[in-house]
């Protein structure tokens, strides 16, 4: 029995010991899991695996932290907005015989707050470097947007590496490990793909620019601003602004409200390019609801940066969800430009959305959802850049259907000279200027002879093409400020602004001599001559009117036809002064 009672000691001892190094064990496993092997001289590791820890008090001291439990992952994070101080572990194990100096690399250190490196060996600290990025002034290991801290590894030793990073609002990075000269290339290539989509965006302005010269729109002045602020937050929120300029997100933070206005400009170019207000006012409502939160929040921003832009993602969804429903239910009525902007919005729509999943920590970490705003920014600005150029295409289309509605409308079809209607409008705005001017305007009546004989010997087609030919002629002979019409029939007149009744004369009798050598082929080959005769009379300013005017002139043309026709005659008062002279 006392024998039994020692071997039943012995099992429940075992036991216990068996249990109390199990979690030794498993974490020992768990740890060479994560450790990162060494046991080439070539270093390129843009994804390994780590751990991670989130302090949920933002208080710990880092000999509290590394006692912690760590979270096993890769070195491509991204876990919300409850994360704002995360600890990244990563242990590191050169399985060489020769020493080698390795780099971790930061490359989004440049949107956070604050980002610290700790070197330690056998829980004993060997260095601690810390970055403030949100103070001014010199920042230790900043290559442009990247921290890179260095440290070197003996043959066989392994180290731990922690870096802590505290962020504004939503915690998303990745780490890099990389040899020297990996390094180098590493740092010489970052930023190389946004630089390309900003010097895009400042392409579509130039672009717009010159749209905006031609067209005079606000819809242009709106879309400017959409991409000033999408492209001021794409520089701060990818690094370009610090790659290139050495300034970091936390330097200018407040400019991250352009999150806000960017939407805000968007919806405003809705309204104005659907013209929503006057055609849409459903649509209208919705958009103005959208707007006045956007407005709300982007103005809350200028007094809590940090809080607004906690509940960005969540206002950004609401946002899409809002205006996409706008955008198909104005497909759905039909609206011209509404299919391309409803493909260029779904664009937005998506790669924001997989953009919003990866800040909030629910989708893993690649450059689609890392870079998704951007990427959306991208694609709904080049199709707001071409629904612009379609719509002043189409605006110049319908202008140009007016204009030609206007000159038809102003228009002889037959000579191509101006109506009747166009003339008396015209020529009573010329001489109101002559009055003003106190300068001279004579005008002249000008008629076909025998007119009717030519159309009973060869035909009305062949007596269109008398007039045809003869309105080209007064054309040769009409100066840019002359006004010329054919005022019915046969019969045209000519006003002439800034000349006498002898000059006027003058020009009478070019065009009567001109007519008088013309000939003309018929279909049947025959050749057509036709004279001309002329009434000239120089406006009284000082009582004359359009209509009086052409009585004055018709007056004389009646005069040169029973004087014998092919002549010019002027009104007999003006004759007698004339004849006088």
């Amino acid at each position: 029995m006392e024998v039994h009672n020692k071997n039943i000691t012995w099992y429940v001892i075992f036991l216990m010991v068996f249990f109390l190094t199990l979690p030794s064990a498993n974490a020992e496993t768990q740890t060479q899991k994560q450790t990162v092997n060494i046991n080439a001289s070539i270093v390129d590791l843009t994804e390994f695996p780590m751990s991670y820890y989130i302090d949920g008090s933002e208080k710990m001291l880092f000999e509290e932290v590394i006692n912690q439990q760590f979270t096993p992952s890769l070195s491509k994070l991204s876990l919300g907005t409850d994360a704002m101080i995360t600890w990244s572990k990563i242990v590191v194990r050169n399985q060489q015989n020769v020493a080698i100096k390795l780099y971790v690399h930061h490359p989004h250190a440049y949107h956070l707050k604050h980002v610290s490196f700790y070197e330690t060996q056998q829980n004993q600290l060997l260095n601690h470097i810390d970055i403030p990025l949100h103070k001014s002034g010199e920042k230790p290991l900043m290559y442009g947007g990247t921290a890179v801290y260095p440290f070197q590894l003996a043959p066989q030793e392994t180290k731990i590496i922690y870096v802590k990073n505290t962020s504004f609002s939503h915690q998303w990075y990745q780490l890099s490990l990389f040899d020297e000269q990996s390094s180098k290339q590493a740092l010489v290539g970052s930023g190389k793909y946004i630089a390309l989509l900003v010097g895009m965006m400042l392409a579509l302005m130039i672009y717009n620019f010159f749209l905006y010269i031609s067209a005079r729109k606000r819809e242009n002045i709106v879309y400017a601003f959409y991409l000033i602020s999408g492209t001021i937050w794409v520089a701060l929120s990818y690094g370009v602004a610090a790659n290139f300029f050495g300034v970091f997100s936390a330097e200018v933070f407040q400019l991250n409200s352009n999150v806000l206005s960017m939407p805000s400009f968007l919806v405003i170019f809705i309204m104005l390019i659907f013209d929503t207000r006057k055609r849409y006012p459903k649509e209208h409502f919705a958009l103005s609801l959208l707007l006045a939160l956007l407005v709300g929040m982007f103005c809350y921003s200028l007094f809590d940066i940090t809080a607004a832009l906690q509940s960005a993602s969540s206002l950004a969804a609401t946002m899409m969800i809002v205006t996409f429903g706008v955008a198909i239910s104005l497909w759905r009525k039909r609206e011209p430009l509404a299919k391309y902007f409803f493909l260029g919005h779904s664009m937005f729509i998506l790669f924001n959305m997989l953009a919003v999943f990866y800040y909030k920590g629910l989708s893993d970490f690649n450059q689609i959802n890392s870079h998704g705003v951007g990427i959306g920014i991208l694609l709904e600005a080049l199709m707001m850049a071409f629904v612009l150029s379609y719509r002043i295409k189409e605006l110049d289309r319908i202008k140009g259907k007016q204009e030609e509605l206007k000159r038809l409308a102003d228009t002889d079809p037959m000579t191509e000279l101006f109506n009747r209607r166009y003339f008396e409008k015209t020529a009573q705005q010329a001489i109101h200027e002559a009055k003003e001017n106190q300068s001279v305007i004579s005008i002249m009546v000008i008629d076909i002879d025998h007119f009717k004989t030519i159309n009973d010997n060869y035909g009305h087609s062949t007596g269109d093409e008398v007039i045809i030919s003869f309105a080209k002629l007064l054309m040769k002979h009409q100066r840019d400020i002359d006004i010329v019409c054919r005022y019915g029939g046969e019969e045209f007149l000519l006003l002439l602004p800034g000349c006498d009744n002898e000059n006027a004369c003058k020009v009478a009798e070019r065009i009567r001599q001109a007519a008088s050598e013309a000939v003309l082929i018929d279909e049947q080959q025959n050749e057509v001559t036709y004279t001309v005769s002329i009434g000239v009379h120089q406006l009284e300013l000082s009582y004359d009117t359009t209509r009086s005017a052409i009585d004055a002139a018709d007056k004389a043309l009646y005069h040169a036809k029973s004087s014998g026709r092919n002549q010019v005659q002027l009104t007999q008062a003006q004759f007698d002064i004339q004849a006088q002279a």
